[in-house]
């Protein structure tokens, strides 16, 4: 059976980062991969931010529960289940994504670590590994599965360039302009057919 590869934020679940910056008022927080290609530079800055404005895990708790996942995502992970094997591959944190996990059916995902203080304060952020993304991809090719991959912007074109087929998902222009060899679709329903269809191809041949 095939694997899908799916990337969390933008695919299945809102900005996790946009949302702490809409309910803190910080705009700084709003920039994404989708802007800052390098993750490292991007958490360094964020922590910054946040340590700047005194900002604490429990002040970020209201939102994580109030995040819910995107419309029609759960009835699409539905749809994938029975139909191939699924991974999220994210570059959020466990400490972030509980609540809406828990409304799409707890599926299987990888992602990084926050480590805290005792007040609650971001003191920094754990990789799970280096390049997790193309990383998992490549083991699930190793391991002889095919894998597809879904993603919206620049630290998902690592697993893109490993997998049998990739797609980016309502991904900017600015992303989809750099990689123009993977397709781009705008909902779920074409999603589907675009995983269908590569499925197919591949069991014809």
């Amino acid at each position: 059976m095939d694997f899908v590869c799916l990337d969390f934020e933008g695919v299945l679940a809102p900005e996790i980062w946009i949302a702490i910056a809409e309910k803190t008022g910080i705009p700084e927080l709003r920039v994404t991969t989708r802007e800052i290609a390098d993750y490292d530079v991007l958490m360094k800055m964020r922590l910054g931010i946040l340590d700047k404005n005194k900002l604490t895990m429990p002040a970020f708790q209201p939102v994580l529960q109030s995040i819910e996942p995107l419309p029609g995502a759960r009835d699409f992970l539905d749809w994938l289940r029975p139909r191939f094997q699924v991974v999220i591959l994210s570059d959020t944190f466990y400490e972030f994504v509980g609540p809406v996990l828990s409304k799409l059916g707890w599926p299987t995902m990888f992602c990084h670590r926050l480590e805290t203080d005792a007040a609650g304060k971001i003191t920094d952020y754990k990789p799970r590994m280096p390049d997790h993304k193309r990383a998992a991809a490549t083991a699930l090719k190793a391991l002889n599965f095919r894998v597809s991959a879904v993603g919206d912007s620049f630290n998902d074109t690592g697993m893109f360039s490993v997998a049998d087929n990739a797609f980016f998902f309502r991904a900017p222009e600015n992303v989809t302009k750099q990689f123009p060899q993977y397709p781009r679709v705008e909902s779920y329903e074409e999603l589907k057919k675009a995983l269908a269809e590569a499925a197919a191809r591949r069991n014809a041949k």
